[in-house]
């Protein structure tokens, strides 16, 4: 649905062989594609300097593997974002990130625009 709106999209998952990631993140970083739908095989190790937004469609339930998912916006000294998607049975998790890294992480408005 998003390359039906001339969204550049590229995905990639753990099961992919390797050459096939490294291509992918090859265009990735290039700037053939703008946007990455990728698992957790991205959460770790990769840095991208020009991400700054990454939409968190579940909750890991380990602490240090949300860090590593948000980390990988605003790298380098850049500002970035992360929006969770979080259903009523992630509560406990986001309290206990919340909780563990001593920070508030802040519903956002239904009106986006609010935010710009």
């Amino acid at each position: 649905k998003m390359r039906s709106n001339n969204f550049t999209v590229s995905s990639m998952h753990g099961d992919m062989p390797q050459k096939e990631r490294d291509a992918i993140m090859a265009e990735f970083r290039a700037g053939t594609t703008r946007v990455l739908i990728t698992t957790d095989v991205w959460a770790h190790g990769l840095h991208v300097q020009q991400v700054s937004l990454v939409i968190n469609y579940d909750l890991p339930n380990n602490r240090e593997l949300y860090i590593h998912r948000i980390g990988r916006s605003g790298c380098f000294g850049r500002k970035g974002l992360a929006i969770n998607f979080v259903r009523n049975d992630d509560i406990r998790i986001l309290r206990d990130i919340e909780q563990y890294y001593s920070t508030q992480i802040d519903e956002m408005p239904m009106n986006v625009a609010d935010l710009i």
